[in-house]
């Protein structure tokens, strides 16, 4: 049997008992909900749950569970005239959703954001043949269930296609990667992201951080990493991890504009920390 941790939605290699901890849960990114270790089965998802299919925009398709399980986040499906592309994952996978999938053109390979998303990806690539999965090799120690079908990479780009590319932005962890479209919006291009940089509910900005539920910041140079990282690469649209997290256009100039008030508000930080303990208790 292959459990689910139901905090994060991840699923772990079949065992005849629940694992005893989930690693990415007690990581200090994430958490262990306040009930504890809790976990549960694709079996008793698929009957709790369902997935809801719906177009996001043109040539994208969002995958969302509902009731909310797990983290929370949509999976999207970006369909291109060479073979379709499942960005990042969601736990629930069930007959409803491979018959309107494929009648949307089925996947060709997958590709995950980062650990916090894994959830049931091994499940998805058998579900359409076997597709490949393409992670980083540096979160290589996050993967729960080990499969064959995990092809890591290595590097600061890797190529999917001539017009799809995955990249290493690191920060959030260190083998995070985005996806580039490079005829997406027209041929203005679009970067699928995830959570770093992660939307704002005002969309005129993204923001950064090490662990969004533990409200820890992330640090300047990883910050700037993550804008020379996406540099050479044009886009006008970014999508991130939920329903309606979407920069719709500039969305470089939002990216490079964000950083900058990020990294001004670090700066401030830093100037208040080099005084004295004793000068901010005294501070009237």
């Amino acid at each position: 049997m292959t459990y689910l941790c139901v905090t994060c939605g991840t699923q772990f290699k079949p065992s005849d008992q629940p694992p005893e901890h989930c690693p990415i849960c007690e990581d200090e990114r994430q958490f262990v909900s306040l009930q504890g270790q809790q976990w549960t089965t694709l079996n008793q998802l698929q009957k709790s749950h369902r997935n809801t299919i719906y177009q996001e925009a043109a040539g994208v398709w969002g995958i969302l569970t509902v009731p909310q399980f797990g983290i929370g986040q949509r999976a999207l499906l970006i369909r291109t005239a060479k073979g379709n592309i499942l960005w990042d994952c969601v736990s629930l996978i069930n007959a409803d959703t491979v018959e309107l999938i494929k009648a949307l053109g089925g996947i060709s390979a997958i590709a995950v954001s980062h650990p916090h998303y894994y959830t049931s990806m091994i499940e998805w690539s058998r579900a359409f043949d076997g597709v490949p999965i393409y992670l980083h090799e540096d979160d290589r120690e996050w993967v729960q269930r080990p499969d064959p079908v995990i092809r890591f990479w290595k590097g600061e780009t890797y190529s999917l296609r001539q017009d799809l590319t995955l990249i290493r932005l690191g920060g959030h962890f260190p083998g995070f990667q985005a996806l580039h479209l490079a005829n997406g919006e027209d041929g203005d291009g679009a970067i699928f992201c995830g959570d770093q940089p992660q939307v704002c509910p005002d969309k005129r900005y993204v923001s950064f951080m090490y662990s969004y539920p533990n409200f820890v910041p992330l640090d300047a140079a990883s910050v700037r990493r993550i804008v020379s990282a996406l540099e050479p690469f044009a886009f006008t649209k970014l999508y991130g991890a939920w329903p309606n997290f979407v920069v719709q256009e500039n969305a470089k100039e939002v990216v490079r504009r964000s950083a900058e008030r990020y990294l001004r508000a670090l700066e401030s930080v830093s100037r208040v920390e080099s005084r004295s303990p004793e000068m901010l208790l005294n501070k009237r």
